[in-house]
């Protein structure tokens, strides 16, 4: 199957969610012998030479990029406030991006174009115009549920009220678009559902972001017990709304809670994310800002009990199911387990107030009995539903079903 991925940033290294989530089926859709081609914006804010690619990278796809500048500009902002255009997906819209897909569906022929996110629907009309390819929109999350999120979480009134809109904008564009494509895929099953409620009509595949089996493993070896850790990318708004919340309401709790003998006063938070020198945390004793690190699953399997405080957001939260593919014992929230089958106080624990939350870390270091088997549960569990190979064999399945019915 030849297969072509569009996408908004360039997705190595693979440092977040979103870009793990598409790199992880990049490099499976290769295993399992596809050939595949990739159509990448290298924006401003996410450079990437592609001259730079490891050669067992390059192996896996045909990688292209074009330049494109997203960088926030109050006055383009402003002019599609004025006009009810989504500033969002303005963004994203690059006549030189346009122009490099024509060269490529002139030079190729391909059986799926895979959008990889809403910000890739305004390419839809060029696919049709110059390929018989399906087109497929790959939604990684309601786009714009993480606004209304946003927005409701917001405390500044002007602020408040610009998020709002901002947030009505990209609704009333995600809607409008849900049936221009042939297909479409969910990452859970809830997602499917709120898709459906909002009119699409389109064949729905349920895929969830996979993992790489062959690069996560567990290592407890050096785990450093007790500790507790958070990571995630710092320039992400939701991130750094639930980073303030637990410094806020949750820290400062266990320092007064019961733990176990010789505990008090050791206990560290390390938070470890790129563009770390971008936000203003408050300087705490023993948290740890450390920023980006060379290797994610060094530093997660380095460390003991994982939160994951979030209020804002939509999709799946692939550092989740990352965390529990290394056997973590992860605290996270209601919405930040959101769209993964997990149960608490079997393979995750679960808490949306601060007393639970904090309640919750210290029962882990009391009893660390407790915090094993959480932790050896949630790596049988994420073996199960989310392994690469598997997930993405059933995609290509799904495909390979439509593509025979035209």
């Amino acid at each position: 199957m030849k297969i072509l991925q569009l996408c908004n940033k360039f997705v190595y290294p693979p440092k977040d969610g979103g870009a793990i989530g598409i790199f992880n089926y990049t490099k499976a859709f290769s295993s399992l012998g596809c050939e595949v081609t990739m159509l990448a914006m290298n924006t401003s804010k996410h450079p990437y030479d592609v001259k730079d690619l490891p050669e067992e990278i390059k192996k896996l796809a045909d990688f292209i990029t074009v330049d494109v500048d997203n960088a926030v500009k109050p006055f383009a902002a402003l002019a599609n406030l004025l006009q009810n255009r989504s500033y969002n997906i303005a963004r994203f819209i690059s006549s030189a991006y346009n122009d490099k897909l024509i060269e490529l569906l002139h030079n190729k022929k391909f059986d799926i174009i895979q959008l990889e996110g809403l910000y890739l629907s305004p390419y839809v009309e060029t696919i049709r115009a110059f390929s018989d390819a399906k087109i497929v929109m790959r939604s990684h999350n309601i786009e714009h549920e993480i606004w209304e999120r946003i927005a409701g979480n917001e405390k500044n009134i002007l602020r408040k009220w610009y998020l709002k809109i901002l947030a009505k904008q990209l609704c009333n564009y995600e809607i409008s678009r849900l049936n221009k494509y042939d297909l479409m895929t969910s990452v859970t099953e809830r997602d499917a559902q709120m898709l459906k409620s909002f009119g699409c009509e389109l064949p729905i595949h349920i895929c969830p972001a996979p993992y790489d089996e062959t690069v996560l493993k567990p290592d407890k070896t050096k785990m450093e017990f007790p500790s507790l850790f958070f990571i995630g990318a710092l320039d992400w708004m939701p991130n750094v709304e639930g980073l303030e919340w637990f410094l806020k309401n949750v820290w400062q709790k266990l320092a007064i809670l019961p733990l176990a003998k010789g505990v008090h006063g050791d206990l560290k938070f390390y938070i470890a994310g790129r563009n770390a020198d971008k936000i203003k945390l408050p300087i705490i004793k023993n948290v740890e800002v450390i920023g980006e690190v060379e290797n994610a699953y060094d530093f997660m399997n380095s460390q003991g009990i994982m939160i994951v405080p979030l209020f804002s957001g939509s999709g799946i939260r692939v550092k989740i199911i990352e965390g529990m593919a290394l056997g973590k014992t992860i605290v996270s929230t209601t919405l930040g387990a959101e769209g993964i089958p997990c149960k608490d106080g079997q393979n995750i624990l679960i808490a949306d107030t601060p007393e639970t939350f904090a309640e919750k870390i210290v029962k882990c270091i009391n009893e660390k009995i407790f915090f094993t088997i959480i932790g050896d549960n949630a790596l049988q569990f994420a073996r199960r539903q989310f392994s690469s190979r598997e997930v993405t064999t059933k995609l290509l399945e799904f495909y390979q079903q439509h593509l025979a019915i035209s």
